[in-house]
């Protein structure tokens, strides 16, 4: 298995996805600390780290890793928000909401993300002053 960087934590997303590939650019551009790397859902990283946690393909959403855990859907995107810190922490309301249901709109989100955002052609790739923060 790969091992992730010391300090860090993992964010596979869906790199054809306009909407995904933006949250990704604005987690650049707000995480101060760099406590983040990234690397596409359909990478070989990617990949591994799924194979590894044993979560299915069918899973459609943003999975956050950290330390030894996965996280996926609602999780994944509020835990990201609170490391973010700042404003971003506003969206940790979220977990005032029973598990299902967050889980239940952010699925609803991922189902219509291609049709209101739109998808790529070609996996979004970052420019070289950020290749040091993807796998």
């Amino acid at each position: 298995m790969i091992e992730l960087p010391e300090g860090k934590s993992l964010i596979l997303f869906d790199g054809y996805c306009h909407l995904c590939s933006g949250v990704v650019q604005r987690i650049l551009k707000f995480d101060s600390k760099r406590i983040f790397v990234f690397a596409p859902l359909e990478s070989e990283v990617g990949t591994k780290w799924r194979a590894h946690f044993q979560i299915p393909d069918s899973v459609d959403s943003i999975i956050l890793i950290e330390k030894s855990e996965a996280f996926i859907y609602a999780d994944a995107a509020l835990k990201i928000a609170g490391e973010l810190g700042g404003i971003w922490r506003i969206f940790q309301i979220g977990y005032m909401l029973p598990k299902s249901w967050r889980d239940a709109i952010y699925r609803w989100i991922a189902r219509n993300r291609m049709h209101w955002f739109g998808r790529r052609s070609a996996c979004w790739l970052p420019d070289d002053s950020l290749k040091d923060r993807f796998l």
